[in-house]
Order: structure tokens, then C-alpha cells, then sequence
């Protein structure tokens, strides 16, 4: 056992337990209260899993998958959320993410440092049919919480159909089949009254 590799994987550990604390502008489908980064992660992974069926053209390689949605809003623990409807200039978002991801990353060990930073830059990259699913997902998900929570969100912050539809759009990219299933979701969500046309 190498002391100073466990020193650093447990001081990495320990510090995303702060992505607990990170909360999204996305509220639980209970409506009860925002969803924590920390949560979004998981259920993306568990999506990976059970959704991986869908995915059409090249397979992909599932525990990568799993690996890019857990780690693809780590950086956040440092940049904070940044809520995907609100305007901010993605030149400074980048900026702030790749410094938290230089900081973050780097309290580990070397050889996991560089693979977590890796799987990183390929989800922000969606260069790969897995960096591909994984993006779907992260869209995908917030949809359905946004739709299951009688659009709280999309209502409180004026959040219209050609926003989500601009927004979910990578889905195409890599699960057409979900893609059809989130037009339709969208679409019922505007005849009810809990998306903006």
C-alpha cells in the first residue's frame, strides 16, 4: 500500500462529498425542494445502465459512460452550477470549469488525475459516441424532473418549448429514440400549461 496514493484518493473523496451542497436550479419531482449535483450524478449513471439499449450507430463503452456522467459536474464543487437557461457567456463558464478541473482533478493521484480529467474534457468534447450518450443524458434528465414536477422550474424562470427543444437537441445526437420520447414529453408539457410556447 502507497500511504501518499490513499492521502490523495481520500482527500479527493472528501472533497466532492461537497457536491452535495451544489444545488441546481431543478427541483426534486416531488417539488419539495432543488436537486444537488451529488443527486443529478447518480441518476445519470443509473440512466447509463438502464437506457444504454437505446443508443443507436456506434456501442458504446458503458462504464466509461458511467464514469463521464459521475464525474462530468465534479468541477462544480469550485464553478458552482450554472443554470443552463440563464444567458451566462459559456467562454467564462469554460474558464471557471477548467480551473476548478485543474484544481480538483490534480488532488489525486497522477495516472487518475489525468484519466477523470480525461473523461471530462471528452463529455464537454462530445466528440465520441459516449461522450455523445452521456450529454443526451444530462439532458434528458432534467427534462423529465422539469416535466414530473409540473414544469416548477420551466414556469418559475420563463422557460419556453424552443428553449428545452434547443436544449435537449443533443439527444438526437446519439438516442433517437429518446429524442422522440422528449418531443413528445415537450409537447404535452405545452398543452398543459407547464411550458411556455
Amino acid at each position: 500500500m502507497n500511504p501518499d496514493r490513499l492521502r490523495k484518493q481520500l482527500g479527493f473523496v472528501t472533497e466532492i462529498d461537497k457536491l452535495k451542497h451544489v444545488l441546481r436550479r431543478t427541483v426534486t419531482i416531488d417539488e419539495n425542494r432543488n436537486e444537488n449535483d451529488a443527486e443529478h450524478s447518480w441518476h445519470l449513471a443509473t440512466m447509463a445502465v438502464l437506457l444504454a439499449e437505446y443508443v443507436t450507430g456506434e456501442p458504446v463503452d458503458l462504464l466509461r459512460v458511467v464514469k463521464m456522467v459521475l464525474v462530468h459536474d465534479i468541477v462544480e464543487v469550485d464553478a458552482g452550477d450554472t443554470y443552463c437557461y440563464s444567458g451566462a457567456d459559456p467562454a467564462e463558464k469554460l474558464d471557471r470549469e477548467t480551473r476548478a478541473a485543474d484544481r480538483l482533478f490534480n488532488l489525486l493521484p497522477a495516472d487518475q488525475a489525468g484519466e477523470l480529467r480525461a473523461l471530462w474534457d471528452e463529455f464537454e468534447e462530445r466528440a465520441t459516441p459516449e461522450a455523445r450518450y452521456a450529454n443526451a443524458l444530462d439532458r434528458l434528465q432534467p427534462l423529465l424532473l422539469n416535466y414530473h414536477a409540473l414544469g416548477k422550474t420551466w414556469l418559475k424562470y420563463g422557460v419556453t418549448r424552443d428553449q428545452v427543444l434547443k436544449r435537449a437537441h443533443p439527444i438526437k445526437e446519439s438516442v433517437p429514440a429518446l429524442w422522440e420520447f422528449a418531443e413528445n414529453l415537450i409537447e404535452d408539457a405545452v398543452r398543459r400549461g407547464i411550458l411556455s410556447k
